[in-house]
């Protein structure tokens, strides 16, 4: 009988030939992979039992090592913590008071309630038909004081709707009496004469008539009345206690 053939080549390269026999074995361990150690969760240890414990807090140096936490460590040097009391706490900004609706028409009727029952809010001052002059020698402040209202009206003439003729002769029996009676202060009430085509006629006769007529040498100031007096449809007038004289006047040029 001859030799046995030999079925398997030779020279070929078997390189799993022995893992039947490992498998089998079970004398291998496999390392574990860099996907798996990042899916498992930090080991947690326990204080007591059946009690896990918090997770080690690790500080910036500790995650350093060598080289680096020695740089770490010269770059701290000499840093220290801001103290509590040093620290400067910003309150927040306040916020803006806000601010009413503005009622216009409100306002309008109050403006127009004090300009009927006390005359506020309109300066007869500050209006061309504003009429005011001084008599002989007297300071012009006292007709700012007149029309102020610091002198008491002690008697007042209405010759509002009069005649001039009828005014005139009412006019000095009105000044006549007032000056014998001793009155400091008067009123006199002429109308503004709006319905006149030209310029008021009453108003600018009593102005005549307070300044070039035989009543001047008594007047001290006059002028125009506040608005709840008549406004510039009146003139408060200040009286003399005693006329001034022409030879008072002749002193005063010679000076």
């Amino acid at each position: 009988m001859g030799k046995e053939k030999n079925s398997k080549p030779q020279g070929m390269c078997r390189p799993f030939k022995d893992l039947k026999t490992l498998l089998k074995s079970k004398s291998f361990k496999l390392a574990p992979s860099p996907a798996d150690n990042s899916r498992k969760s930090p080991a947690k240890t326990t204080t007591g039992p059946g009690r896990p414990s918090e997770p080690a807090i690790v500080t910036t140096a500790q995650k350093l090592s060598g080289h680096e936490n020695d740089l770490f460590m010269e770059a701290m040097a000499g840093v220290e913590p801001i103290a509590r009391d040093d620290c400067i706490e910003h309150d927040a900004a306040p916020r803006p008071p806000q601010t009413p609706e503005y009622d216009c028409d409100a306002e309008t009727l109050l403006q127009l309630e004090k300009l009927i029952k006390h005359g506020e809010g309109f300066v007869v001052a500050d209006t061309p038909e504003y009429i005011e002059g001084t008599g002989y020698n007297v300071h012009p402040e006292l007709t700012k004081r007149l029309h102020r209202g610091d002198f008491s009206i002690q008697a007042h003439l209405d010759l509002h709707g009069l005649g001039v003729e009828s005014a005139k002769n009412n006019f000095d029996k009105f000044f006549k009496d007032a000056i014998t009676t001793g009155k400091g202060a008067v009123l006199i009430v002429h109308g503004r004469g709006l319905s006149s085509p030209a310029e008021p006629v009453l108003k600018t006769k009593v102005v005549e008539w307070l300044t070039r007529g035989p009543w001047r040498k008594w007047v001290v100031a006059f002028t125009s009345a506040r608005s709840f007096d008549g406004g510039a449809g009146a003139t408060y007038v200040l009286l003399r206690q005693r006329p001034v004289t022409k030879s008072q006047r002749k002193k005063k040029k010679q000076q």
